[in-house]
């Protein structure tokens, strides 16, 4: 029911961004455990999570109206944007497209391609709004799309911006899944 109601008002209070491989199962409600295939990419900068929907929308002009007669769809775009903070063997491959650490002791590597791979990975995101409400919002497919450039200064934290960007096995599946743990949802 619709109306002015402050207890439906949310703040992401805490949260986390986790990967897996595509094809992974995720939690199927909001209280399950998410499975050790999903990587928590730990801490994020207080920006927190910017989720962008944009739709291609073209217009059928007609001779006989200055207004549009109709639309026709013809693009979706969903994309999560986020920084990262910490450095490891999960978030610099995240971030620069794919591959792997190696090494070991206290020396390791990790090479860039010289041309761009596929690097598709299942996104999960989760927060909760005090210990009564938890979200969790699920891209089963998807990749890296745009990197921000990575500063490196000695007055602040390296920053590991990214775009991620949904992807569809058909346009039967869905780009992405909400889950709700939140009595706002309730029919009254």
């Amino acid at each position: 029911m619709a109306g002015n109601k402050s207890s439906e008002i949310r703040v992401a209070g805490t949260g986390k961004v986790l990967v897996a491989p595509v094809g992974t199962a995720a939690p199927g409600n909001a209280t399950d455990p998410w499975s050790t295939e999903w990587v928590d990419l730990g801490y994020t900068t207080t920006d927190g999570i910017k989720f962008n929907k944009k739709d291609k929308i073209d217009p059928v002009d007609t001779w006989q109206s200055v207004s549009p007669a109709r639309f026709i769809y013809s693009d979706r775009d969903l994309t999560v944007k986020f920084q990262l903070l910490q450095f490891n063997d999960a978030t610099l491959p995240f971030f620069m497209g794919g591959g792997a650490v190696t090494g070991t002791g206290e020396t390791f590597t990790y090479e860039i391609a010289s041309a761009p791979k596929v690097d598709e990975r299942a996104l999960g995101i989760e927060f909760s709004d005090g210990d009564r409400i938890t979200y969790r919002f699920i891209m089963p497919r998807g990749q890296v799309t745009e990197t921000e450039e990575l500063g490196l200064s000695r007055t602040a934290a390296l920053k590991l911006g990214v775009t991620f960007t949904a992807l569809a096995e058909t346009d039967a599946d869905p780009l992405a899944i909400w889950i709700m743990k939140d009595p706002a949802y309730a029919a009254g």
